[in-house]
Formats: C-alpha cells, structure tokens, sequence
C-alpha cells in the first residue's frame, strides 16, 4: 500500500478543509483513513501515542475536561469572529474544577469523551453553529468578555462563572469561584508564591452586575461565600457545609508550628485558638498517604485534633458537620 503523503507543516495540527485545499492538499488526501473529523469542515492529525503508559488512569472528571479542551481546540479553525467558547467548555479551558457532567439532570450516566458538547456562544444576532457536537449559545457584549486562552477565543474568567450561576450548585459556584480568585500567599512549600488570581471577587461581582442573567440569586449567594485562600473544590465544599450549619468560619490553609518553632505542617481549615485541624483526604499516591500519616501524627503529639475528612464522611455533611461541632464543644470544655 502506498504511503500517504505528507501534509504541509504549516497546517498545524487542526486545520480547515478550505486551508488544506489552498495549501495544495487534494480532497482525495482529506478523504482518507489517517485524519481524524472532528467537525464538518475540519481536519486534524492523530496526536502521537505515547512512548509510555501513565502511571495511573485519569479520572472522569480529567476525561472530560481534556475532551472539552481537545474539541475546543479542533473547533478554533472554523470559529467565526463573534463566537467563543463559553459555559462548560469554557471551565475546562480554564482548568476549573466542575462537577462531572451527566446525560441528564436526574444523575444519569456520567458522560463520555465522545457524548461531551462543546459550547459555542455567538454575540448578538450572528450565526448560531448547528452542528453535531455543538451547543449553541447567543451572548450580550455587555454580559460577556472574551480572551484568547491557549490561541481559543474563550470567555474571560469572570464571565465564564456567570454564565454557569443556573447550571451549578451553590457549593459548586463557590468552590468554581474560589478556584478564579485563588491568591497564592507564602508559607512553607507552597508553590506559585505571588502569582496573580485568575480573577478577582470584584470581577466576579462585576460579571453578576452586568445585565440580566439565569441563576443571579444563587451568584450573589455564592459571592459573599467566595474565600481567595481555598486550595481545593473539597476544601471548599467542607467550609460551606461547616458556615452553613451555623458553626464558625475556619480559617483556610494554616501552617502549624511547635513552640520551638518547628514546622509541622500546614493544614487545609483550622479553628488554630482551639488547635482543630480539618483535612480532606483525597485517593493519594502510597509516598504522599505515608507523608499524610507522619504529618497528621506530628499534629496529634503536639495537641493538636485532626478531623479526617473523606469523601464518604463528605457525601453525608450531617455527619460531619457533627463531628466538627463535637470537636469545638470538647475544645472549649477543655480548661
């Protein structure tokens, strides 16, 4: 069998039929079995497989924002001057944490790589892609900014958390605007040390107040709720439950030393003045799990209680919320 010939490398990975035929592809060569289609009018290269295999597998939520990001990215060639990525699509762009996406509002099946539609918004009245994969959205200028994110027209931060106020949970819009106004502060080990936040709480607020918008109610709920120092949708969602059982509000993220002035550890919420420590404990790598364990002992030794937060305990916010509230009660018992 002969081999195919090779394209121009100037046609980039994804490229547009039109763009191939005037860099003098033939249609026969875009017709063949080594281009992937990923929209009507658009080609791209298979990616190379990689020389190893990972280490561990991705999780869902992983699966389907690199799909979000991958069909974002196909859909750029043939993108029109008033489109952008938007909603969704958008928060994958951004690398936000979102909860995983399903076939219906009644916790139906959890998505696929393939089953997952990308968001295209059109400013004003301009043509509304119909196209199999593509979710339509009309936009305002005045509700909606737009950057250029990885070389994809993509709503700005702000507006991409708008834009989700009546698709997410309360506790999913915080942990969403947590995640845009992260401010990274110094402390022991903590990386990206004075990198700017994404976003700010003032630019969320000024995205809510743009105009009329689905789910205002719940976005100024979650914005009196939005902390710059949580590290963690997890976190987030444990500090929520906690202030919205009445308890109250941990401090986030909190280095904890000895009296000597010894490190041991910085945890993720802390009532520091009654020495509690809560800590989320995601499915960790063995080495990190044994770093946990040593950490979490160094803490007990110094008099310090630890509350283990999984995500069983979590999934159940009663309970936990109880334990906490056990904790305080002994802590403040204590002479």
């Amino acid at each position: 069998m002969p081999s195919r010939r090779p394209l121009p490398p100037e046609l980039g990975q994804v490229f547009t039929v039109r763009a191939a035929l005037d860099a003098g592809v033939t249609p026969g060569r875009l017709r063949d079995g080594g281009l992937d289609r990923p929209f009507h009018g658009v080609r791209s290269r298979p990616l190379p497989v990689p020389g190893a295999p990972q280490a561990t597998e991705p999780s869902a939520y992983d699966v389907q924002a690199q799909a979000l990001r991958a069909a974002a990215r196909a859909y750029a060639p043939r993108m029109l001057p008033r489109q952008f990525i938007s909603h969704c699509s958008a928060a994958a762009m951004w690398h936000a944490p979102m909860p995983l996406l399903r076939a219906d509002e009644d916790e139906g099946k959890i998505l696929g790589a393939a089953d997952m539609p990308l968001d295209v918004s059109t400013f004003g009245d301009g043509h509304l892609p119909r196209l199999k994969g593509v979710k339509a959205h009309r936009a305002r200028a005045r509700t909606s900014r737009v950057v250029q994110l990885d070389g994809v027209r993509v709503s700005d931060a702000a507006t991409t958390w708008a834009s989700l106020g009546g698709t997410l949970s309360l506790i999913d819009t915080v942990a969403l605007g947590d995640f845009f106004c992260r401010e990274w502060t110094p402390g022991a080990g903590r990386p990206n040390v004075g990198m700017r936040p994404i976003a700010t709480v003032a630019d969320l607020q000024r995205a809510t107040d743009a105009g009329r918008r689905v789910g205002v109610r719940r976005l100024r709920e979650a914005l009196s709720l939005i902390r710059t120092g949580s590290w963690s949708p997890r976190e987030s969602a444990v500090r929520c439950h906690i202030v919205f059982a009445g308890l109250p509000e941990p401090e986030l993220n909190v280095d904890v030393f000895t009296t000597e002035g010894h490190f041991l550890g910085c945890v993720d919420l802390a009532y520091p003045e009654l020495k509690i420590a809560i800590e989320y404990q995601s499915v960790l790598h063995a080495s990190r799990y044994s770093q946990d364990v040593e950490r979490i002992a160094a803490l007990r030794a110094a008099g310090w209680e630890v509350i283990e937060v999984t995500a069983t305990l979590l999934a159940d916010p009663d309970a936990m919320v109880a334990r906490i509230r056990r904790a305080i009660a002994r802590r403040r018992a204590t002479p």
